[in-house]
């Protein structure tokens, strides 16, 4: 499945938080997205916050971090994240 995710980099606390309810995403034939804002205490230089999310989404949804995949909006808040189902 694929999330978006806000990322909160530079927080006092990493923590997921489901913030909605799933969106319209047409390229996956009206499949919806569930969008999570994560928090990590990771500045935005060089991938380290992502490379944290990662990290946090897989003990979230406790699944190894390799398998979890950025998708899109390496350099943005706003990300998608695949995670297997």
């Amino acid at each position: 499945m694929r999330i978006v995710v806000i990322a909160k980099p530079k927080a006092k606390i990493e923590v997921v938080e489901r913030v909605g309810q799933p969106t319209l995403d047409f390229d996956k034939g009206g499949q919806g997205m569930v969008e999570y804002k994560v928090s990590v205490k990771e500045v935005p230089v060089g991938g380290k916050a992502n490379e944290a999310i990662i990290k946090v989404l897989a003990k979230y949804f406790d699944i190894a971090p390799s398998l979890v995949r950025l998708v899109s909006g390496a350099t943005s808040k706003r990300k998608i994240f695949e995670i297997p189902d």
